[in-house]
């Protein structure tokens, strides 16, 4: 700076003062560093200072008021003032330095906030409480607020309630340390939406001498979802799917441990090889040819293939290959996983055994036979030959299976299975329905009707021969006969299930014309059996009506009187007029209503006995009923029969249930017991058609019967026939032999009656003595014989 000379006398003095020549810098700079006065005039140096330190801030007068006092000499004055000069120079000098580094520093805070605000990743300053001061634009758009919605925020706000307890251990470190601290935890936007952040933070000392923290905050969402990819892929690496990892050209570089136990490879033996070495060699150069297509076009194949393990042994495996493609587009590696299914295609097979085949004779099923059927339609219509369908029944199977067991029954059914097999030809169709019923399917027969029935036949008749063969059942030898019942088809000219249906006509029309035969199917047949499904429902109907009623015909002894009888059914229908028995007896038989049918002749016939029993001219009177095989095998008949003698309150000893003798041929113990107990009760036996079955002399010993009935078609010709009447002669010596009673049915003349009179014959029934009479025409009839 310039001092001004002081007014007055005193000017004189200023303008003494010796006038040194102009510094140089150097010399600025020396002098500066230098002592600006001698010792022995410093105290009038420092005067000299004050003065002019005075002077520039009162003014020239009050300098040289302090210049007058100050006793200086002016070698002492005229340092001073050069010191002043030099000291005016270097203030001159510092504020042009202290000018340049304000620019600076407004330059570099300028850059600074340009970077802080800009700045890709979000910076906080925070209280100690953990509010925030201020923050950058980052992290103001990384929090979902702008900065000042920021201002005086807590952190925490933004941090996930779970990860709290994170935060709060990250800045107690922070602030027991004093050492710069990292953490990763949850934070939420202000509107809620998750991310994952990583904070950096440390401490600082702001000019106010307080503590802050400095913090950075990064979003490591992709990273961490990254990281959970590479961990999930990790996972799914070392899954229970065998992987294996090449590159471009199908170098295996990585496999996973469940490659190896599916294999049988270890790593080191496969890597750096091509996967053929898993190949067996059974796939077509076409097969592989469409799969590297596929994979080609669309990034990846996936489907079922056949595997070698190291040992050697072929498995099917469920094979996905994937083609991963670089940024360039190209393919880098391909993936593939693949899943050994050999438990899956067992499983599948007894799957498909059990829904497709007999579990017993391993034939095809009722479902597979229809299926194959529909094939061979569809070939017959394209090729014009015929097909033959043919249902085949075992005769008395049920014999069998109930008197020794369903263990030699199964045996018999995979014997006949076998056979069956051994009868047609590779091409053919040989099915189980279920029980003791077979289907034999042929194909490609003549395009001529005539000559295609006559080609079933032979083979038919091949198959009954081969059946009616004996049958070694484990260690016991068994006859059996079937009965045979088949039809032609070609294409769909009849649809399957008719098809069907017309060979089980024929098949039932076989057994009722006695069994062992093969026959074709009619359509008088089809007629008959429409007849029969309209007689069925009619039946039903007057089984629920209760449209029957009983006739009785009298049983008649030696000396002419009327000792009981047998109810004979009748059905009166409003449709058909009055039906006997064996116009819908086979029928029920067939359709089960034999059942109910039963306990109805027995409900009404017990009846019948109660109200008898209330008549002393009646009372004597039995009533024999004719009960049905398959009424009879039903497991609770005994308890039904005494059910319905206690519900009438019929004397049990007037009744007399006949038994036919196809009831013996089945479960002899069953048979047994129910007799057994019938008879206790006072319930009278008897053995109804005696000679035209198959019974047992052994058996007829063990029963408790009370008599022998002798069929009618014995007393026919008995006066004619010498075989009859020899029969007839044998059955009453039996019956006599073994204490039993003997009746003959069918007597229709005095000759007859008196043959069987001289033979021994108890008692007799037949249009000799009277026809089936109801009830009211009955009594009379008693009353007057």
């Amino acid at each position: 700076m310039r001092l001004p000379p002081p007014n007055g006398h005193n000017n004189r003095r200023w303008r003494a003062l010796p006038v040194e020549a102009p510094l140089t810098r150097q010399d600025k700079r020396r002098d500066f560093a230098a002592p600006r006065v001698a010792n022995h005039d410093r105290g009038a140096a420092q005067a000299l200072r004050r003065c002019a330190e005075n002077a520039l801030q009162g003014g020239p007068a009050q300098a040289a008021e302090h210049l007058e006092l100050a006793s200086m000499s002016p070698e002492a004055i005229g340092k001073v003032l050069h010191e002043l000069r030099v000291h005016q120079i270097e203030l001159e000098m510092q504020n042009d330095e202290l000018r340049r580094r304000q620019l600076q520093l407004d330059t570099a805070r300028a850059r600074y906030f340009d970077i802080y605000d800009l700045a890709p990743v979000g910076y906080c300053t925070l209280s100690e409480a953990g509010l925030i001061i201020e923050a950058n634009l980052a992290a103001a758009s990384l929090l979902g607020a702008t900065r000042s919605a920021l201002v005086k925020q807590r952190i925490s706000h933004f941090i996930v309630k779970a990860d709290q307890d994170v935060f709060y251990l990250h800045r107690k470190q922070l602030q027991r340390t004093g050492e710069r601290q990292t953490c990763e935890l949850r934070m939420a936007r202000l509107d809620g939406t998750p991310f994952w952040g990583h904070l950096e933070t440390a401490t600082a000392q702001e000019a106010d001498g307080s503590t802050v923290f400095r913090v950075m905050i990064s979003d490591i969402s992709q990273r961490k979802h990254a990281e959970t990819e590479l961990r999930i892929a990790a996972v799914a690496f070392e899954s229970q799917q065998g992987m294996m990892v090449t590159d471009a050209a199908g170098i295996i570089l990585r496999v996973n441990r469940a490659f190896t136990e599916i294999t049988g490879y270890p790593a080191d033996e496969v890597v750096g090889k091509v996967p053929s070495v898993l190949d067996p060699g059974l796939h077509d150069a076409d097969f592989v040819l469409a799969m590297r297509d596929t994979i080609d076009r669309v990034g990846g194949w996936q489907g079922e293939t056949l595997d070698r393990r190291k040992n050697g042994e072929v498995y099917p495996v469920w094979l996905s290959v994937s083609a991963v493609r670089a940024t360039d587009r190209g393919v880098s590696h391909y993936v593939a996983t693949l899943y050994d299914i050999t438990q899956r295609k067992q499983a599948e097979c007894k799957i498909e055994a059990l829904a497709f085949y007999d579990y017993l004779t391993h034939l095809p099923n009722r479902v597979l036979l229809l299926d194959h059927l529909n094939q061979a339609m569809v070939a017959s219509h394209r090729s014009g030959t015929f097909g033959a369908l043919l249902f085949i029944d075992l005769d008395r199977f049920k014999a069998l299976n109930d008197s020794h067991g369903h263990d030699k029954g199964d045996l018999l059914l995979q014997a006949v299975a076998q056979r069956l097999l051994a009868s047609v030809r590779e091409c053919d169709t040989v099915a189980r329905l279920g029980g003791d019923e077979f289907v034999v399917m042929l194909v490609s027969l003549s395009g001529c009707r005539e000559d295609a029935a006559l080609q079933a036949e032979i083979i038919g008749e091949k198959i009954r021969t081969a059946l009616n063969r004996p049958y070694q059942l484990d260690g016991s030898e068994h006859h059996c006969t079937a009965s045979i019942g088949a039809t032609l088809f070609q294409g769909h000219q009849t649809s399957i299930d008719e098809i069907m249906k017309q060979a089980d006509l024929a098949m039932y029309e076989t057994k009722e014309c006695g069994r062992d035969r093969f026959r074709f199917f009619d359509p008088a047949m089809q007629t008959a059996a429409l007849g029969c499904a309209d007689l069925e429902i009619c039946l039903r109907r007057a089984i629920g009506e209760r449209q029957f009623v009983l006739h009785y015909q009298a049983q008649v002894v030696a000396d002419g009187r009327v000792t009981g009888s047998e109810a004979l059914l009748r059905w009166p229908c409003p449709e058909r007029g009055v039906l006997l028995p064996a116009e819908f007896i086979p029928l029920a038989e067939r359709s089960g209503l034999i059942l109910p049918l039963g306990t109805w002749v027995l409900e009404a016939a017990c009846a019948q006995l109660a109200l008898w029993a209330g008549r002393a001219e009646l009372a004597h009177l039995s009533i024999a009923v004719n009960v049905s095989a398959r009424q009879f095998h039903e497991p609770d008949f005994a308890n039904q029969v005494l059910a319905i003698l206690a519900q009438t309150g019929a004397n049990p000893n007037r009744l007399q249930l006949e038994l036919t003798e196809s009831v013996l041929v089945d479960n002899v113990d069953d048979l047994i017991q129910k007799v057994s107990r019938l008879k206790a009760s006072g319930v009278g036996l008897s053995l109804d058609d005696f000679g035209t079955g198959y019974s047992s002399l052994l058996l007829l010993k063990r029963l408790p019967l009370d008599r022998l009935k002798i069929d009618r078609s014995f007393v026919r010709d008995v006066l004619s026939d010498p075989d009859d009447a020899a029969i007839a002669t044998a059955i009453v010596a039996l019956a006599r032999s073994m204490g039993l009673g003997v009746i003959a049915e069918g007597v229709d003349t005095g000759p007859q009656r008196d043959f069987l009179a001289g033979i021994g014959c108890d008692a007799y029934q037949g249009y000799f003595f009277s026809r089936p009479l109801p009830i009211d025409e009955f009594e009379e009839f008693v009353l007057l014989a």
